[in-house]
């Protein structure tokens, strides 16, 4: 490698790369030993050394093959913290898809730099960084040393306000050259027109007029191209802002020397028209472009916006006995806040009094407000409804969950799919191809063309610069990528990345956890069968009662039972666990057992009358239960899990959408066929343990299938990483964000489908913009260049071309806009 890296967080032998990351979340060496064991496999990683006692992993790679960005990423899949910050760096002065390119090699040549992002659409790079070795100053002072503006996050402002501001003084700039050089333009092309228009005065046809006229639009109007080619040219590259630059200043500097020296040209036969208000007119229309661009770009980061201003300003806190209201930015984890009825809950909490019910739609997507009780979880930003109620704090400022959803929409719009960076890829050879192919132009008219061949030379050469839009290819992805998340954000779906997001429309089948994804997870009591003289409320009476003491799930789900038929139960006066097998108890003065076959045959109960009854239930996917009191068999209790509300409608939208569903469980072989029976459902993986839950996933991708997990997000966070795509389904407070690529918040089935939908529709749209931005520029650059000329007559006017231009850009935005209107099947 040619480039050296040094520093604290970098060292470099001859073609690796090492770097030192903080690790956090090891408690002990198998820590360690699985880290090392985990980076190890990665491809590209030379070496890999973990300190347990520093807490730090030593990494020996190639960066041919692997960026640091990777090694954090596989760091956190394992289950561990990489001590790195992220921090998103607003950038001023980005004309096209080359500049992205610019300013994440700049950021990435940074010492301490693990990653990355830069975001045409958005005008941000979203940078993750070991602050122990670099900082956002450093970022910003590297991205205005390539000739861009660029701020360093102020610490107590608003994100959103930075944001504004900035655009802000971005477009009043914009509009203010951009008035410039339209008013000025008019008195130039009225004097190009005079032969036209005898009515015009002949002042405006007057070249020392127009010069002076044309001055302040090439320079003060059209500076910020000759800055950023500049910029670019001391870094040897070449971006839109040159070709812009080199083509109004061919035609600015040739009508400057017609003017100056008109007897050089006179005397050499040479043709000595101006063009002062071909340079105008260009530089209006590309401002004008920019600025319709800008406007439209601001409108993809809406659903940001629409988050951001979700948050509570104010809360009402109790402090000393006294309330009071305090800023939200002052509310500390362990106050007692107060939410009374029409007010938003200000942060993350556990309700300790009062009962009430909260519009979670904001965060959800759940349309049906949520009935929270002393105990319950509430979620700042969402609205109270009705009672009033008082919850202690837990999570504060960046640590709620609304933050935490916008850092995953922020860093989800700034990532790029692969489809992108072949887009990056392309642009970044598309400039000097472009000023090849206008130098060749140039030469062939001024030795092949008709008279003036100098005139019709430049015209051609100046139309091949300013017709070429690297800006179409820079913003094709990134625009859809942001309408795209932002409109998942608002439906409760939360996407990773663009990698995420063109993997999920590519997908074929679909494996769902059964138990907390499917069903509710909380077992129930579906059927109570009485044996001989016994009643069903005794049966009942006396399994209750015997599981007053148990924690078991399923003893649970009994208790509950004689709780909804109001029977109440006693103390028993004796309970013995057997592991594996039930419970032996004493219920007023009887001899109880509760449990499997197995317990019933160790003692000796006669079960064969109710052998028949208990392989009907189970056939049906329950779980018998056996009671016997006094030595004699008394009963069976039939309990199942119960589907959650809209699991059939969520399997039959996947299965009109092509996607093979299959249902993935540690649950026995008939529950779980019962279930899919249920849910129409083909495949089902049974019995399988969750460390064998990844190894089923792998098997089905060695299928060649591309296959999704939907899990819960904690307890299937193996095969959530194994799958192509990993679906996580939480509630917003508590969701694993870290083990997914997509999570649903709220837990609504229905968005599953949802999620891939968008998917398809968003790469759709990228697709759609991609062939807009390549065909456009494959087709107008020869008719630029002058080919239509030899068989129709035609050329291309650099003024419409520099219209065009404009257009093509403004056009892909808008495209991109139209995935505003995607709303999820009913």
């Amino acid at each position: 490698m040619s480039r050296v890296r040094s520093g604290e967080g970098y060292t470099q032998a001859a073609g690796t790369i090492s770097m030192n990351i903080p690790v956090t979340g090891m408690n002990c060496a198998s820590c360690a030993s699985k880290i090392e064991k985990g980076l190890k496999g990665l491809g590209g990683v030379v070496s890999a050394s973990v300190n347990f006692a520093s807490s730090n992993v030593s990494v020996s790679y190639d960066p041919a093959s692997l960026r640091p960005h990777d090694i954090v990423r596989a760091i956190k899949e394992l289950g561990y913290g990489a001590g790195a910050a992220s921090v998103s760096i607003p950038i001023q002065g980005m004309s096209c898809a080359s500049c992205v390119s610019k300013i994440t090699g700049v950021l990435e040549e940074i010492d301490g730099v693990l990653g990355a992002d830069v975001n045409f659409a958005s005008g941000r790079a979203q940078v993750s960084y070991l602050p122990e070795t670099t900082s956002p100053q450093a970022m910003v002072r590297a991205i205005r040393n390539a000739g861009y503006g660029a701020e360093a996050p102020a610490k107590d402002e608003d994100l959103l306000e930075r944001d504004a501001r900035l655009k802000k003084a971005e477009m009043r700039g914009l509009v203010a050259r951009f008035l410039l050089a339209a008013v000025v333009s008019v008195p130039l092309m009225l004097g190009s027109m005079r032969e036209m228009l005898p009515w015009v005065p002949s002042v405006f046809g007057n070249h020392f007029v127009q010069l002076l006229l044309a001055a302040p639009v090439q320079f003060f109007s059209g500076g910020r191209f000759y800055r950023g080619a500049w910029a670019a040219a001391k870094r040897g590259y070449a971006d839109m802002n040159t070709l812009i630059a080199v083509g109004t200043s061919a035609a600015f500097f040739f009508s400057a020397a017609v003017t100056l020296f008109p007897g050089f040209f006179a005397s050499r036969g040479l043709a000595g028209g101006v063009y002062f208000e071909t340079a105008a007119v260009i530089i209006a229309l590309i401002l004008l472009g920019r600025a319709l661009e800008l406007r439209a770009r601001g409108q993809t980061g809406e659903a940001i916006r629409k988050l951001m201003g979700l948050g509570a300003k104010t809360a009402s806190v109790v402090r000393g006995g006294i309330e009071s209201a305090v800023p939200i930015e002052e509310v500390l984890p362990g106050d007692t806040v107060v939410v009374r009825p029409g007010e938003k809950v200000p942060v993350d909490g556990v309700v300790v009094d009062g009962y009430s019910s909260v519009d979670e739609s904001m965060i959800s997507g759940e349309s049906m407000p949520v009935d929270k009780k002393p105990g319950d979880q509430v979620i700042g930003a969402t609205i109270n409804t009705t009672g009033s109620f008082r919850f202690r704090a837990t999570r504060v400022g960046k640590d709620t969950a609304l933050s935490g959803i916008i850092r995953l929409v922020e860093e989800a719009q700034a990532a790029k799919p692969p489809i992108a960076r072949m887009a990056d890829v392309i642009a970044g050879y598309f400039v000097p191809a472009v000023m090849a192919v206008a130098v060749i132009t140039f030469i062939v008219w001024y030795v092949l063309g008709p008279e003036p061949a100098l005139a019709f030379a430049l015209m051609n050469f100046i139309a091949v610069l300013i017709i070429a839009c690297p800006c179409a290819l820079g913003l094709a992805t990134p625009t859809s990528i942001m309408v795209g998340t932002g409109k998942g954000a608002e439906n409760g779906i939360l996407i990773r990345g663009g990698e995420s997001l063109e993997t999920a429309h590519k997908l074929d089948t679909i494996v769902l956890d059964k138990t907390g994804t499917l069903t509710r997870g909380k077992p129930s009591v579906k059927e109570i069968i009485a044996l001989a003289d016994t009643g069903e409320a005794d049966v009942l009476f006396h399994a209750a009662s015997v599981e007053r003491k148990s924690e078991h799930p399923l003893g649970e789900a009994v208790v509950r039972k004689a709780e909804e038929l109001g029977i109440g139960t006693v103390e028993p006066e004796r309970f013995e666990a057997v592991p594996g097998r039930g419970i032996i108890a004493a219920v007023s003065g009887k001899n109880a057992l509760l449990g499997n076959e197995r317990l019933m045959a160790e003692r000796g109960i006669d079960i064969e009358r109710a052998r028949e009854e208990a392989e009907r239930l189970a056939l049906r996917g329950m779980t018998p239960v056996y009671v016997a009191l006094d030595g004699k068999a008394a009963g069976i209790i039939a309990i199942a899990d119960t589907l959650k509300e809209g699991s059939r409608d969520a399997v039959s939208a996947l299965k009109r959408m092509g996607l093979n569903v299959v249902i993935l469980t540690g649950d026995n072989r008939r529950a779980a066929a019962s279930i899919a029976a249920e849910l129409g459902i083909e495949k089902v993986l049974a019995e399988v343990l969750p460390e064998d839950k990844a190894r089923e996933i792998k098997r089905l991708k060695d299928e060649g299938r591309v296959v999704a997990m939907v899990g819960d997000g904690i307890n299937d966070a193996p095969a959530l990483a194994q799958a192509d795509v990993g679906i996580a389904i939480g509630t917003g407070a508590d969701v694993a964000m870290e083990a997914s690529d997509v999570t649903i918040i709220g837990g609504d089935l229905n968005a599953i489908a949802a999620s891939i939908a968008l998917s398809r529709a968003t790469i759709r749209n990228i697709r759609q913009n991609l062939f807009w931005a390549f065909a456009y520029n494959v087709l107008l650059i020869p008719v630029a260049a002058g080919a239509l000329y030899p068989s129709f007559g035609i050329l291309l006017d650099p003024m419409f071309a520099a219209a065009a231009m404009g257009l093509s850009s403004v056009s892909v935005v808008t495209n991109a806009l139209r995935l505003k209107r995607f709303r999820p099947a009913a």
